[in-house]
């Protein structure tokens, strides 16, 4: 026990240091953590002799749930809905046109049979949202037109329509193989069921979870991340064990939650940041142990042929078919067609479709795990490599934003401090309205709590005696940000087609939400009833509760 201990963090220990190593070189960390895992394996240095399938799926369908339910949580969907139509027909529609697109030339081209070609295009229909995620992150790479959230709306949603189609593809392919498979009525029933269920259960699951997050009070520090890996993993088993697609509705609840009002937030961000980080490196290394690179260069020149195929031409048709009639820029569809990263997810439905084939005493004709390995290997080392070069040949690159604005998780650092007051009985504020105040300069009250209450100031709104005003003002350098009365505060990006820019504060008062601080480049102003909003304004809001 101890050496296979030893082993686990030594194998960690190295992830850590390539994922710093990839880092520096612009390469996805997926392939530096799968290189670790094949120097580990059969036929690398350690000889570590691992083919269970079964044992690998099960283990990385567990991993799945979480780097689903993240991808969704991760995703700020302020940001995602101006192209959210787009991302769904692309995550949908898109995903169904590359599957079949990628199927027809292996079935025409390279003679694989129709039951294997369908399946390969179905394992290798989506595209990755980590490797996505990290260039846009590493690289600081704000895209024009929305772009960013399009491509990370898209990756981060389509992998469940894959696996869907992977599931129907297994069962195409038992019927062809002599098995009983499934008739019209029950693939029509398949289909209908993972997407109703899914999004059903997805959609409950992650509005319960918020409404009890806000609600109920935990005993102990650190319960409601306990809580929400539980929500994360129920919201994947109950659609599951009715035929729904579990994988959509872990990413549903997980857009849900992320993008709800809920405590301690950032705690939240952090600890799945870190948990998510640490399920990849070991989904990644798996697959790498799995891997015989003497198996891969036998299917080499087919499994090239098909990624340049998917590359060029099954995803850039699905794009502009689908991307065209909304008009949309042709440099931002090649774009977005360079940007379809396939990965792990693809090679873990591989391994789910092996395993499963093997299950029912099938044999399949081709490797269909190292042909997506060699793919994924493809993908990831040239496209991958080649995002930010393909961005700036394509004058996509936006200079006026942060990118890191567009993920949920990005760390607001709001250089104000918050002052907490509560009223005395004897004060001359009690009974006056706030607007006959008379403030200290540059400084703004931001809440009021009244009992159990959260009260957003307004002009109008009349101080009591017992009342806990909050007061926010610009801090020095040397002084570190409050943190209760700012755990509710978020950032809200005004790009250029927003309905606030132009708009003085008080033409556009909000009963739900209260500007606190406005930044404007490197300007900090407090915001007052004059203040005119202009395109690339960040402002600190809080929202009633």
């Amino acid at each position: 026990m101890p050496l296979f201990l030893l082993t686990v963090s030594a194998v960690i220990f190295l992830c850590v240091l390539l994922n710093k190593v990839a880092s520096k070189l612009g390469i996805p960390m997926l392939l530096a953590f799968i290189v670790l895992g094949m120097v580990f394996g059969t036929d690398g240095l350690f000889k570590i002799s691992f083919d269970n399938y079964p044992f690998a799926e099960k283990l990385c369908t567990a991993a799945l749930i979480f780097i689903m339910f993240y991808g969704g949580f991760g995703t700020k969907w302020s940001a995602a809905k101006p192209v959210a139509v787009q991302s769904f027909l692309l995550s949908t529609i898109g995903v169904v046109f590359t599957a079949f697109f990628t199927a027809a030339f292996c079935y025409f081209v390279l003679k694989v049979s129709i039951g294997e070609s369908f399946l390969i295009g179905a394992v290798t229909s989506s595209t990755d949202a980590a490797s996505v995620f990290y260039i846009l992150r590493s690289k600081k790479l704000n895209l024009r037109y929305n772009t960013a959230s399009l491509l990370e709306a898209e990756s981060g949603s389509n992998d469940p329509m894959s696996y869907m189609l992977t599931i129907i593809a297994l069962s195409v392919l038992e019927a062809q193989n002599g098995g009983t498979g499934k008739g019209t009525a029950a693939l029509i029933y398949l289909i209908l069921s993972q997407l109703i269920y899914g999004a059903a259960f997805g959609i409950a699951g992650g509005k319960a979870s918020a409404l009890i997050l806000r609600k109920f009070k935990f005993a102990d520090a650190g319960f409601d991340s306990a809580f929400v890996i539980g929500a994360a993993v129920i919201s994947y088993a109950l659609p599951s064990l009715i035929g729904g697609n579990g994988y959509l509705s872990a990413y549903i609840a997980g857009i849900i939650l992320g993008n709800s009002n809920i405590p301690h937030k950032k705690t939240l961000v952090h600890f799945f940041d870190g948990i998510t980080g640490l399920v990849q490196m070991f989904v990644f290394f798996l697959l790498g142990l799995l891997a015989l690179p003497s198996s891969i260069i036998n299917v080499l020149l087919p499994s090239a042929a098909i990624a340049v195929f998917l590359t060029l031409v099954s995803r850039p048709l699905a794009v502009f078919l689908l991307l065209t009639p909304s008009r949309f820029p042709v440099n931002q569809q090649i774009l977005v067609s360079w940007a379809g990263l396939r990965g792990a997810a693809s090679i873990v439905f591989a391994v789910m479709a092996v395993s499963s084939v093997r299950g029912t005493g099938g044999i399949l004709e081709h490797d269909l795990f190292h042909i997506v390995f060699c793919i994924v290997l493809f993908s990831i080392l040239i496209q991958g490599s080649l995002l930010p070069f393909a961005s700036k040949k394509l004058n996509m690159i936006d200079d006026s934003t942060n990118v890191l604005h567009t993920f949920n998780d990005y760390p607001d650092e709001i250089p104000i401090r918050f002052i907490q007051v509560t009223q005395p009985e004897e004060h001359p504020w009690n009974g006056r309205e706030i607007k006959d105040l008379v403030l200290p300069p540059e400084t703004i009250l931001v809440l009021i709590l009244r009992e159990a209450k959260r009260i957003i100031p307004r002009g109008g709104t009349v101080i009591q005696h017992g009342d806990i005003l909050v007061l926010a003002a610009q801090m020095f350098a040397n002084q570190t940000q409050g943190e209760e009365a700012g755990d509710e505060l978020a950032e809200l990006p005004l790009g250029k087609s927003h309905e606030w820019v132009g708009k003085t504060l008080a033409e556009i008062a909000s009963k739900d939400t209260f500007i606190v601080l406005i930044k404007r480049g490197s300007r900090l102003i407090i915001p007052k009833g004059s203040s005119r909003l202009a395109a690339g304004d960040v402002l600190v809001v809080e929202h009633a509760s």
